[in-house]
């Protein structure tokens, strides 16, 4: 009997119709898969997920299928957000088996739920050189019956090759930034944007830490490789045309054509990526690109009683990708007219981006640009400009009267923590007090729900991992910078104390990323996948809490983690982006104190003007603000264009 009905996942809820004997993950699942002496089948996936609606509808529809997985196996059904902590497990777990990873995930697992066997995506019959999933189910159940003792040691083998080993530690060494540059800048595509080849994600951990490195040395090779890349992947189908925001990734090198999902935790990234590369390089489009990210959050993740949700699914039906977010010819034509079509085809609407499985279909992205679209139609640019903005309205309104894709309305502690501390960050850029009270008012919400008798959650029912603790405090953090409310910041002192007696791994530094042992294993990473690892965060952090407490405990703590993950992040290049982007801070991190109203000009100077690694601390009104980087404390700056000039100078000094 399907067990579904009743989960809080909008996932789980989603497999509840069919007719597979679905359970959620428990204790007594595995002890009837005991009991009755037989392998369990754990198909984790997510409601954003394309690839995972294809399976099921293709799979777990069909009559044999069903019958065998009901008959042969236990079956569980996993919501990848609701558990990551589970689906990371798994996930590395298939990788070691050689069959890759993602989603859906698809693995067996005896009893004692070490998995022996698993891949991803699988259809029904053989099909794109991938073995048909009937044929994998009548193999794995003979195979389970009749050579349990191979598949116990097989098991065990995965199980004990997943333990993190023993990281050796090394210095903490100023030279590893530049060289950390080198490596990053030498994965950079330097014809399409972005690093490496397709499949392309954003890496907003690498990118963080090049724009700041931008802001202290002005090498115009680091300007090139993040303007170029975040141009790109703003003019591309990756980013949402008409709307805002930003898919999940790129399927092809030109950013053309993306996995049409939209995720909080991605776009929370993203918009700071912009954030600093319009404080940093004054380029009006990426401000325009950030400004897009909030509306999309605004009018697609928001809460109206505050919080955002998870995601935007990529589809509304399995059988047509990406078809809310894609456009014919015709659709195009009807609501324009011939002038304003022309002008909208010509800047976004080509060939290029025509979909795999109907080529009548259309990603929009920005094949031709204004200037050389004025040439072209000798039209001024202001009009053109004007034309698309119109054109963009109405087509928008249009794509709103579709059936939208479903938005997974889960609160998650981590994925609020983000961005929550994005829009703030945006606040302080823009001046947008609104941003900065939806936030607040987001944060407040989250502790209600998720922080209760001391204890912080995931979700409803799911305790807290490292991800919620560090992201969490992350947000009171920014908030105790944003208002000088010191009890944002006692929470913030808190959580950290908590998080590092929870996680923190006595034996070796670094955090866990789990309290306890999940399958008999507790995790330590740093590679950012994409966004940026937890242990990179917590780094960042625990340096941020130092100079706002004078705790020297935190920076006791940072510098453990760093000396511990040194040696780790040169094997990793782009992917420790942000490890990098923490040691940067660890050697550049000014805390600002501002002895002086929160309302006056120099404390809204302060918090405006964009200042890489900065902490801004309150103190009595003494009319000054006071910098100190590191245990060297600067001049007092008593007017608001000597602070801006001062911060400015950071950048100009070529300060390492």
């Amino acid at each position: 009997m399907n067990k579904l009905a009743q989960e809080k996942s909008a996932y789980l809820k989603h497999s509840a119709y069919q007719r597979i004997d679905w359970n959620p993950w428990s204790d007594e699942v595995f002890e009837r898969a005991r009991l009755e002496d037989k392998p369990v089948f754990l198909s984790s996936g997510a409601i954003w997920c394309h690839w995972c609606h294809v399976m099921a509808k293709e799979c777990f529809e069909d009559e044999e299928i069903i019958n065998l997985l009901n008959e042969h196996f236990i079956n569980i059904k996993l919501d990848r957000d609701e558990r990551p902590d589970i689906d990371r497990r798994y996930q590395q777990a298939v990788a070691l088996m050689g069959a890759g990873g993602g989603w859906p995930l698809s693995v067996f697992l005896t009893h004692d739920r070490k998995p022996f066997f698993g891949g991803t995506y699988f259809p029904p019959d053989d099909r794109f050189g991938r073995p048909g999933f009937r044929k994998i189910l009548k193999t794995v159940s003979e195979y389970y019956r009749e050579s349990k003792d191979k598949i116990n040691k097989y098991s065990e083998m995965i199980i004990n090759s997943l333990k993190p080993d023993n990281l050796r530690h090394g210095d903490i060494e100023k030279g590893a930034i530049d060289e950390a540059v080198k490596a990053i800048v030498s994965e950079f595509d330097p014809q399409n944007g972005g690093f490496g080849s397709a499949p392309k994600f954003p890496m907003p951990g690498a990118m963080e830490f090049l724009i700041n490195r931008y802001f202290f040395t002005r090498q115009e090779s680091i300007s090139f490789v993040v303007r170029k890349s975040l141009y790109a992947m703003a003019k591309g189908g990756f980013h949402d045309q008409l709307a805002g925001g930003f898919h999940r990734y790129s399927t092809d090198e030109a950013w053309i054509m993306p996995h049409f999902e939209k995720m909080a935790d991605d776009n929370a990234w993203l918009l700071r990526n912009y954030i600093d590369a319009y404080s940093v390089f004054g380029d009006e489009y990426f401000r325009e690109t950030a400004e897009g990210i909030i509306n999309f959050v605004k009018n697609v993740l928001s809460d109206a009683e505050g919080g955002f949700y998870a995601s935007q699914d990529a589809d509304v039906t399995p059988n047509d990708e990406g078809g809310y977010f894609t456009w014919t010819e015709k659709d195009i034509r009807e609501p324009l007219t011939e002038e304003k079509f022309r002008i909208f085809s010509l800047h976004l609407f080509n060939e290029k981006g025509s979909m795999h499985h109907d080529a009548s279909k259309r990603v929009l992205f920005v094949s031709k640009n204004v200037k050389d679209i004025a040439a072209e139609t000798g039209m001024s640019n202001e009009r053109i400009y004007e034309i698309i903005k119109i054109a963009k309205g109405k087509l928008l309104a249009e794509r709103y009267k579709r059936h939208a894709p479903f938005i997974d309305t889960a609160l998650y502690t981590s994925l609020n923590g983000m961005m929550i501390t994005s829009y703030i960050k945006a606040a302080r850029a823009f001046g947008d007090n609104s941003l900065k009270e939806f936030a607040l008012k987001s944060l407040n919400r989250i502790l209600g729900m998720h922080f209760i008798d001391n204890e912080l959650f995931h979700s409803a029912g799911v305790k807290a991992l490292l991800d919620d603790y560090i992201y969490l405090t992350e947000a009171l953090t920014a908030a105790y910078e944003a208002t000088g409310n010191s009890s944002y910041l006692e929470k913030a002192d808190m959580l950290i104390d908590t998080c590092i007696k929870k996680f923190w791994d006595s034996g070796g530094s670094g955090f866990f990323d789990t309290d306890s042992e999940v399958i008999g294993l507790r995790l330590k990473g740093l590679e950012d996948i994409p966004h940026p690892s937890p242990n990179a965060a917590a780094i960042m952090l625990l340096l941020k809490l130092y100079h706002l407490t004078d705790k020297n405990l935190y920076m006791q703590y940072a510098e453990k983690a760093l000396r511990v993950f040194s040696l780790r992040a040169k094997d990793i290049g782009i992917h420790a982006g942000y490890y990098y982007a923490a040691l940067d801070a660890y050697f550049n991190m000014l805390r600002l104190t501002l002895y002086t109203t929160r309302e006056s000009d120099l404390a809204v100077t302060a918090l405006s003007a964009h200042s890489p690694y900065a902490s801004i601390a309150y103190a009595d009104d003494r009319g000054y603000v006071l910098p100190c980087l590191k245990s060297e404390c600067m001049e007092p700056v008593y007017s608001a264009e000597g602070l801006k000039i001062f911060l400015k100078n950071r950048g100009i000094k070529n300060i390492q």
